[in-house]
């Protein structure tokens, strides 16, 4: 199975809500093991993974200036 470190298989991504709450939870992790894996930290075999906004961190968003962010982000989960 390929794996992509940006984003897994047939995912055409999301906007969530600031406040969301994803959870993923592994139904046979012997026989299919799952690694999880946020900005450069990795954590193999897991079982469970919960994902929430870390509020505290902030960043500067750098984008093309000749593009329209609104119509990148709507490509982004929209267009097939």
């Amino acid at each position: 199975t390929p794996i992509s470190a940006f984003r897994p298989r047939r995912w055409r991504g999301a906007l969530l809500p600031h406040m969301s709450k994803v959870n993923f939870k592994v139904l046979d992790h012997k026989k299919r093991p799952v690694s999880a894996t946020a900005d450069d930290k990795e954590i193999r075999d897991v079982v469970e993974v919960n994902i929430t906004e870390d509020r505290k961190a902030s960043f500067q968003l750098l984008f093309d200036p000749e593009t329209n962010l609104e119509e990148r982000i709507i490509k982004e989960q929209f267009t097939p």
